[in-house]
């Protein structure tokens, strides 16, 4: 990866097709999402959005979310075959559900001896557990002996939102101050917690500012609904921890992009957040 001939790193992208031969059309809970963030999402292989990154002048951080609540006809070893393929822009990433218990673990570092991943998502909300909850504690043991990072998602979800009983999604599991505790217990786990954190900001910027290892990516939301305290914090405190995200597909870098250029970011600070900051905690 030549970092100099890049301009931004995406740390937060999702997989949503195979690039085997499946016929995988959207599913309900997608296209609600569609229709959440009022884009029709891309849905991109691997190597699809590694072309699409490389004429960006971009690379990206790429994972599925393992869950069936949210099940999706791509895998891990997928992802990260496919990213070490096209390793000059894509970066593969993880998922395995904390509810896998003692085959998770075994799994989790298969993929970081086999499969090379640089890291782990965990989304709580879909994957029905608190992060602080000790059955997942053997699982990020193993993050972090690898000196890995977990992003996790934080705040509310798109994932069905707007479907009857929002899809039975518990939003009580993403509260950022939950991971206070991981981040406690594992200080030499670098932890990511993507989005603005609605509605639970301020416990976001908090743990962030408190806990050395932890970061915000910007994923998720459009700039221009960022909230003011969070834009403070970006220029001032967190500006060495604040990352660009997309969340592609469900919104386009270029989009995020173009609201991020009229965002009030200090000149010095704005390549902090779109590349300097993820190539440090990357090791890039």
């Amino acid at each position: 990866m030549d970092l100099d001939s890049l301009i931004a790193i995406d740390v937060h992208t999702h997989a949503w097709k195979s690039a085997l031969a499946v016929d995988e059309a959207p599913t309900e809970s997608q296209q609600a999402m569609g229709r959440y963030f009022r884009y029709q999402p891309q849905h991109s292989t691997v190597p699809e959005m590694a072309e699409m990154y490389r004429k960006l002048r971009m690379a990206f951080v790429v994972f599925t979310v393992d869950s069936p609540k949210e099940p999706r006809r791509i895998t891990n070893e997928e992802i990260a075959e496919l990213a070490h393929k096209n390793a000059d822009v894509a970066i593969p990433f993880a998922s395995v559900n904390p509810h896998r218990g003692k085959q998770g673990v075994l799994l989790a570092r298969k993929l970081i001896r086999e499969y090379g991943v640089k890291g782990f998502k965990f989304h709580p909300s879909v994957q029905d557990f608190f992060p602080n909850d000790r059955m997942a504690y053997p699982l990020y043991e193993a993050i972090a002996e690898a000196k890995l990072p977990a992003l996790f998602h934080t705040g509310q979800t798109g994932v069905g939102a707007g479907t009857p009983g929002g899809g039975g999604i518990r939003l009580k599991y993403s509260n950022p101050m939950l991971l206070d505790d991981v981040a406690a217990d594992f200080p030499d786990m670098p932890i990511v917690l993507a989005h603005p954190s609605f509605p639970w900001q301020e416990e976001a910027l908090s743990v962030a500012t408190h806990k050395p290892q932890v970061y915000i990516d910007l994923s998720g939301w459009s700039p221009k609904y960022f909230p003011p305290i969070l834009v403070q914090y970006a220029n001032t405190l967190l500006k060495d921890k604040i990352l660009f995200g997309s969340d592609y597909p469900v919104m386009s870098p270029e989009r995020w992009l173009a609201d991020f250029e009229k965002l009030n970011i200090k000149p010095e600070v704005r390549p902090l957040i779109l590349k300097v900051n993820a190539a440090k905690l990357l090791k890039l």
